[in-house]
């Protein structure tokens, strides 16, 4: 058999061991999911196929490409393979895009890695205009555009030699469900034309169900046919809470390279309130939420955030605020530092602004549902849905009033997304959290927000 084939795969990280005789195929043409909760060794399966693991973790086992043996390559052989036979789409996009070049240059280069460099750059505006980015944009950088476009960046440098083996780690999780569908059509279409295995890695069991020829599951390390819960939801919201406004916008507009991102923008969070801020990939809600963090004069209208004009705000004023006003950002890898271990970065902001930090950061952890044992460990030997609740953690970690989540459970499997969903609202009904919830997934507004607000062509509208 061609294609991927994988027998009694195994991978331990120093004396853990996350995966634990894992084999599969993976046929021509075909795809295949892979689901589990965070933890499970969904990422620890891609990374072996493609010879990424983080040194120090040791991988045992057959990995077969095309009847080719991969167990065991030096990295000089692997950089002929990898990008050509097999390749990946990561899940954080903003760790595998550099931001110092243009998306364009960046696909090029891909193409270019194992090509000629005649023709390498009208291939790659080939592959950017068929993951549904217009060519205007393909000077942008990967700052200028919103996590979703980013996605359909490492889509689109994926595809450049049409691999044998396409690994595609939870490559819709930025996206918003009408993206979302039309990313997964296109890998599935393009995978099939070319005769690619695709190896699909995701949580949302709906939408690669619908897809998979195959769905295998992961729990502990070991294939199993348990499927995952399905989050509970609940349709409409609760009316708009009162009290002291802990953001106010009025009339906010904001220009990125000449073209208009937001246009008067209007919206109020009251305290103890979860408004929900929905729009289709690159409709400015990312942009949006940066606009308030700065707590700073905007170029135009005027920000509130507890009460105060942040227009008037003295630098100790600035810096108080900034501990009532915490981000949770859409990729938890860009934004967690990997030189520092789980349990620094939890107690970075007590520290900072002068807190107790002793016994919170397992009360921290806790609250996410993470084990106190992770706090020694580093980022990048947790899940994309691990790293993403210790950023979860970390927001919290100064009791702040207000918090401005931008994709907060994009990253998590159907459980933990459940455990998150309920911890919000938990914070919001016990201590009068407010929060501004950016989210693509309706059930997750549905579930969460007290109003749901959409932003389109600049414009928010109710």
């Amino acid at each position: 058999m061609t294609g991927l084939r994988v027998r009694g795969l195994s991978v331990a990280f120093g004396g853990h061991r996350i995966l634990h005789g894992v084999s599969f195929d993976v046929a021509p043409g075909e795809t295949v999911a892979l689901t589990g909760a965070s933890g499970a060794g969904k990422s620890a399966t891609a990374l072996a196929l493609l010879g990424l693991l983080p040194r120090g973790a040791r991988a045992e086992g057959e990995i077969r490409l095309q009847g080719r043996p991969l167990t065991g390559l030096r990295e000089r052989d692997w950089t002929r393979i990898r990008g050509r036979d097999i390749a990946m789409v990561f899940q954080d996009p903003a760790a595998a895009l550099s931001p110092a070049f243009t998306v364009g240059a960046q696909v090029a280069e891909a193409v270019r890695a194992h090509a000629a460099r005649r023709g390498a750059r009208e291939r790659a505006a080939h592959l950017l205009e068929s993951v549904g980015i217009a060519r205007e944009r393909h000077r942008a950088y990967p700052g200028e555009l919103s996590g979703g476009m980013r996605q359909r960046v490492l889509i689109a440098m994926a595809m450049a030699h049409r691999p044998a083996v396409l690994v595609a780690d939870e490559p819709t999780a930025s996206l918003d469900p009408r993206t979302r569908d039309q990313i997964l059509d296109l890998l599935q279409a393009s995978c099939a034309d070319d005769g690619t295995a695709l190896l699909l890695i995701s949580h949302d069991l709906d939408a690669v169900r619908r897809r998979a020829a195959r769905v295998l599951t992961l729990r502990d390390g070991r294939l199993t046919d348990a499927q995952a819960p399905r989050t509970r939801t609940r349709r409409g919201g609760a009316p708009a809470r009162g009290g002291e406004a802990a953001l106010s916008v009025r009339g906010l507009g904001c220009l990125r390279g000449g073209k208009r991102v937001l246009d008067g923008v209007e919206l109020t969070v009251g305290e103890g309130e979860i408004v929900g801020l929905a729009g289709a990939s690159g409709a400015g809600k990312t942009t949006l939420l940066r606009e308030v963090l700065r707590l700073e004069r905007p170029k135009e209208g005027r920000i509130e955030v507890c009460g105060r004009d942040v227009a008037q705000l003295s630098r100790a004023r600035r810096r108080e605020l900034r501990r009532l006003v915490q981000p949770v950002f859409q990729d938890p890898w860009a934004s967690l530092d990997p030189r520092m271990t789980v349990g620094r970065i939890v107690a970075e902001p007590l520290r900072i602004h002068g807190l107790p930090v002793r016994g919170r950061v397992e009360e921290l952890l806790a609250e996410v549902e993470l084990p106190a044992e992770l706090a020694q460990r580093y980022p990048r030997a947790l899940s994309g849905g691990q790293r993403q609740r210790v950023a979860i953690a970390r927001a919290l970690a100064c009791s702040p009033r207000l918090l401005l989540a931008d994709e907060p459970v994009s990253a998590l499997d159907v459980r933990a997304k459940a455990g998150i969903i309920e911890l919000l609202g938990g914070l919001r009904d016990r201590a009068g959290l407010a929060c501004l919830l950016v989210s693509h997934d309706e059930d997750v507004l549905a579930e969460l927000a007290d109003r749901v607000l959409v932003l389109r062509d600049g414009r928010v509208r109710s």
